[in-house]
């Protein structure tokens, strides 16, 4: 009986490896479909996240091979393209957002790696300010704190969507506890919404969705939790880079009101380095026209 046990241990350990092994060096394609009022006409959006300088195909080929087939209007990320490590550097993720940015709109936020890279200079010298210099000159709209307007015209009216990114500082990320977030926090750091426009918040932790719908925003862009590094069925994502079990949000499309948060499960790996039943992801956002209101397509 012992042998029948440790045979099908190992077994399972086997079939956990090759998996992990697979699904940690290939990515799927996820689309959502969203309607609201203030969208004029038909509008794509890809979303990157936690990409981690990983690498699909020399100088990711793979992947800008996928997001030329979407073509999509414009790219938004939701930060953490590098990985803030003293020495690493920063070129890998500069030269992909740069090949990137010679065909579409880019607009970027900031995930906790590049606001760590930002914050201490002591450990990365002025890394942050030449990363983020480099992204504008390759026409990177980079929003650190910060809001543009993006106008799309495709038939006989225009579409104005106000993209913000904000940063969060670094108590927000804090392990093992989620910290209070004043009502007002958001318009002190990233200014009010827009009523108008149709309001996008890239926001890379997505545990203050809540938040984020109170302030405003018609859809939140979020990242950081790599779809629960292992997912289970029905459980869904495992554990959060904070450590926290069963995180409520690990990935997918949320609701809250007439808010919409696309959670991307990310491209790379970094605090806990696998994936398990968890391939990366790249997401495509479809916002089209309707009547009144927002809701779920699928």
């Amino acid at each position: 009986m012992l042998q029948i046990i440790l045979t099908i241990i190992f077994l399972l350990a086997v079939i956990f490896i090759i998996v992990t092994v697979i699904d940690s060096n290939r990515f799927i394609v996820r689309e959502y479909t969203l309607e609201n009022e203030k969208i004029k006409e038909k509008i794509d959006l890809v979303l990157l996240a936690d990409l981690h300088n990983k690498q699909y195909g020399k100088e990711n080929k793979k992947l800008l091979e996928v997001l030329d087939k979407i073509h999509p209007d414009a790219v938004m990320s939701a930060g953490d393209i590098l990985t803030a490590k003293p020495g690493k550097g920063y070129e890998r993720a500069a030269r992909f957002m740069e090949r990137i940015a010679s065909k579409y709109h880019v607009y970027y936020g900031l995930g906790n790696h590049e606001y760590r890279m930002k914050i201490y200079p002591e450990d990365y010298q002025d890394e942050f300010m030449q990363y983020t210099t480099r992204l504008k000159k390759a026409g990177v709209v980079v929003l650190d704190n910060e809001s543009a307007v993006f106008s799309v015209k495709k038939g006989t009216e225009n579409t104005n969507l106000r993209i913000t990114g904000v940063s969060l500082t670094r108590s927000y990320y804090k392990r093992f506890s989620k910290i209070f977030m004043p009502a007002d926090y958001l318009d002190r750091l990233a200014g009010e919404s827009s009523q108008d426009l149709f309001q996008i918040l890239l926001a890379h932790n997505p545990e203050y969705f809540k938040e984020y719908a109170d302030w405003g925003a018609d859809l939140v862009l979020s990242g950081h939790i790599h779809g629960g590094i292992m997912r289970l069925p029905v459980l869904g994502g495992v554990v959060s880079p904070k450590l926290v079990l069963f995180p409520k949000y690990d990935g997918g499309l949320f609701k809250k009101g007439t808010c919409s948060m696309v959670l991307s499960r990310g491209l790379g790996m970094h605090t806990i380095p696998i994936r398990l039943f968890n391939p990366g992801e790249l997401v495509v956002i479809h916002l089209t026209p309707c009547e009144a209101g927002q809701r779920l397509v699928k």
